[in-house]
């Protein structure tokens, strides 16, 4: 059986943290806003993840309400939900996420974001896609105030 679930998240940029993405840190003057580290690649798969074994989601799994997941380490919290949807099962197949930011300019850093990815979550690097899309100067995004991500993951009966 094959399943599949779509995940999302968005961040805004703040001064004073750095750019996490992928697990990959991204020179840039800004990082993100958030609980954890803010890795919102790592997030927004997390919950395809999580969405295509019907477990939930990041937030229910990790509470921001919870002091222990404060600056936690989201590719670690990745590869948590990932381990539970093992257990239930499922192993990931596939995974395609889009990161939609108009600065910093993500091309260098695709590959090594794949390769984090796909390394935390046990799988084969061409098991996991990441690709950067603009928004062509258009909304909080277009404006530089933040970024988002979508993913999708579809998973295997094992």
């Amino acid at each position: 059986m094959t399943r599949v679930g779509i995940g999302y998240d968005s961040h805004r940029f703040v001064a004073g943290r750095p750019l996490i993405l992928g697990g990959v840190t991204i020179p840039h003057p800004h990082g993100l806003a958030g609980h954890s580290d803010a890795d919102a690649v790592a997030h927004a798969l997390t919950d395809a993840i999580l969405g295509a074994a019907g477990a939930g989601n990041i937030g229910e799994l990790f509470p921001d309400t919870d002091p222990h997941w404060k600056d936690a380490d989201s590719m670690e919290l990745l590869r948590t939900a990932h381990e539970l949807v093992r257990g239930r099962g499922y192993s990931l197949a596939q995974a395609d996420c889009s990161v939609i930011t108009e600065r910093p300019r993500l091309g260098p850093h695709l590959g090594a974001m794949a390769a984090a990815l796909a390394s935390r979550l046990g799988v084969e690097a061409a098991a996991i896609s990441v690709k950067a899309k603009t928004n062509e100067g258009m909304g909080f995004i277009g404006r530089g105030e933040g970024l988002a991500v979508i993913a999708v993951a579809v998973l295997e009966a094992r």
